[in-house]
């Protein structure tokens, strides 16, 4: 079992407000989570500029490469959706070889 996170940030320069922002990004995080069923935060990081926002989108599989054809995927889409630039900011993966992920106590 493998669980990934995929952080993307999202640059709108046609964006005037935080409710602006606001709505690309509901638009945006509700298609995908139809879509594709997966997890999505907003990060903090930008939380009070307009133009900019970065999400991390989180999901599970069976294998690592069913996770990067996922965010692959994603990536596509919110490219299309997006009235914006989109950077890819990077992939983490939690792997487990038994299907159990010890936490830290």
């Amino acid at each position: 079992m493998t669980i990934g996170a995929y952080t993307i940030q999202i640059h709108l320069p046609g964006s005037r407000s935080l409710k602006d922002k606001r709505q690309v990004l509901r638009r945006l995080k509700d298609r995908l989570r139809a879509h594709h069923n997966v997890a999505l935060a907003e990060s903090e990081n930008h939380a009070g500029l307009w133009q900019r926002a970065e999400l991390v989108v989180v999901s599970v599989a069976a294998t690592r490469d069913a996770l990067v054809r996922l965010f692959e995927t994603v990536h596509a889409e919110v490219e299309t959706l997006v009235p914006g630039h989109v950077i890819e900011l990077g992939t983490d993966f939690v792997e487990s070889a038994d299907g159990w992920i010890e936490e830290n106590p």
